[in-house]
């Protein structure tokens, strides 16, 4: 995989942990407005879209293990690691938002 390759491969994984993140975020403000049903489809369109990202980085380390040399790019790197935060933070919604049910 050339840089090219690998720096659009970071941009999808950027765009989807982007996508989810939003959508968590939102998630957490209906869960205070009270609007759970609302709190509990954003996360679950935030995992769908932490699901496509997960699909990119499958098939890079798919690649990598056939044998195919990875040129990294710094596109890449930061698609991981918005993907890794992203997926912490859902984790932290999901708590957050079961909080704002218990107390209503």
């Amino acid at each position: 995989m050339n840089r090219e390759e690998s720096t659009l491969l970071g941009f999808e994984i950027v765009a989807y942990a982007g996508d989810a993140r939003s959508k968590l975020l939102e998630a957490l403000n209906a869960a205070q407005a009270g609007d759970f049903a609302k709190a509990d489809e954003l996360v679950s369109a935030a995992e769908d879209c932490i699901t496509d990202a997960h699909k990119a980085q499958t098939s890079l380390l798919t690649k990598e293990a056939q044998g195919d040399a990875i040129e990294l790019s710094v596109t890449l790197m930061h698609g991981q690691d918005h993907l890794m935060t992203t997926i912490l933070l859902k984790d932290l919604m999901k708590h957050l938002i079961e909080l704002y049910k218990r107390g209503s």
